[in-house]
């Protein structure tokens, strides 16, 4: 990666335009050189987290050499790393209006629009960034989902499918959309635990088990017991996850706990969800000593709720 950008650097020297940069300050071989070391430092305080001082880096590049689109790039990469997305959002549209087309910088204002929830216009870019790259489709489907266009999202993956490109776990989630639909009333159980753990025996109908599964909160074995039925049974289902994760970690076996849970929010739809399984992931990533792991997953839950 520090390969290429040397290379996006160097390139850029030589073809930046004169309208950018007037004749008088082109740049001296030393001031090249310098301008080459502070890109690169800031690249290396990007890479261990240090953004702040990343972007100090950046501004004594843009002191040397203005209008670099490598240096927007990443100053628009450091300031998302800080939630600072106004200003992250900036910096990546100075860089397209240099290079429109580029799919990197494309895919980064996806990931910008995305932190801020902004799905339709997420959606919008992800489009230009199918017509350079058609596998990009899959994310498109995880967009409209996002987004709740359903229907789209639907036609979508049937696309794919019938092109051989859907990927399993896309053909999981298509399931698990289609199975939401045909709940039918007969599949409705009685609230007592007893009684629908006998329905479920018969009929292994995944809304009888879920509420097996709301109803056995209390209840450690009942919750393992079930959650794991329920992820061989249901494998697109990210409730069963979700509750065989919290189960785990109430065993205190954290590492099965945050497998489970990774395995699962592939399959997370909704924000209250993905709020759930980010506090889970927090909880075994404290059971296993990884602090840093722990604040990332809270952070990421309080995100989800503002």
């Amino acid at each position: 990666m520090a390969l290429f950008y040397l290379f996006f650097i160097l390139f850029s020297l030589k073809t930046v335009s004169q309208d950018s940069i007037p004749e008088q300050k082109d740049l001296t071989e030393e001031a090249e050189l310098k301008f080459q070391q502070y890109f690169f430092k800031a690249l290396s305080q990007k890479s261990i987290g240090n953004y702040s001082k990343a972007i100090e880096n950046l501004e004594d590049c843009n002191q040397i050499l203005q209008e670099n689109t490598a240096v927007f790039f990443e100053f628009s990469k450091n300031y998302l790393a800080l939630n600072k997305t106004l200003l992250a959002k900036e910096y990546i549209n100075r860089a397209l209006v240099k290079k429109p087309d580029n799919i990197w910088m494309l895919k980064h204002l996806v990931e910008i629009y995305v932190k801020e929830r902004n799905y339709s216009k997420a959606i919008d870019v992800q489009q230009k960034v199918i017509t350079q790259n058609p596998k990009e489709k899959e994310y498109l489907v995880r967009l409209f989902l996002y987004n709740r266009e359903y229907k789209k999202a639907v036609d979508l993956m049937n696309a794919l499918e019938n092109d051989k490109a859907l990927s399993t776990s896309l053909k999981m989630l298509k399931q698990s959309l289609e199975a939401r639909k045909n709940i039918s009333v007969k599949t409705e159980s009685p609230n007592d635990v007893s009684t629908l753990k006998k329905s479920f025996e018969n009929e292994k109908s995944y809304k009888t088990l879920e509420k097996i599964l709301k109803l056995s909160n209390d209840n450690i074995n009942d919750l393992l017991k079930y959650s794991k039925l329920g992820i061989e049974l249901y494998p697109s289902q990210s409730f069963v996850y979700l509750i065989n994760g919290k189960a785990l970690n109430m065993q205190k076996e954290y590492k099965n706990a945050l497998l489970i849970l990774q395995n699962g929010i592939d399959f997370v739809i909704e924000d209250n969800m993905e709020i759930d399984f980010y506090k889970e992931i927090a909880k075994a990533y404290k059971g296993l000593g990884n602090i840093d792991q722990e604040n990332k997953y809270i952070k990421k839950a309080k995100q989800l709720k503002s």
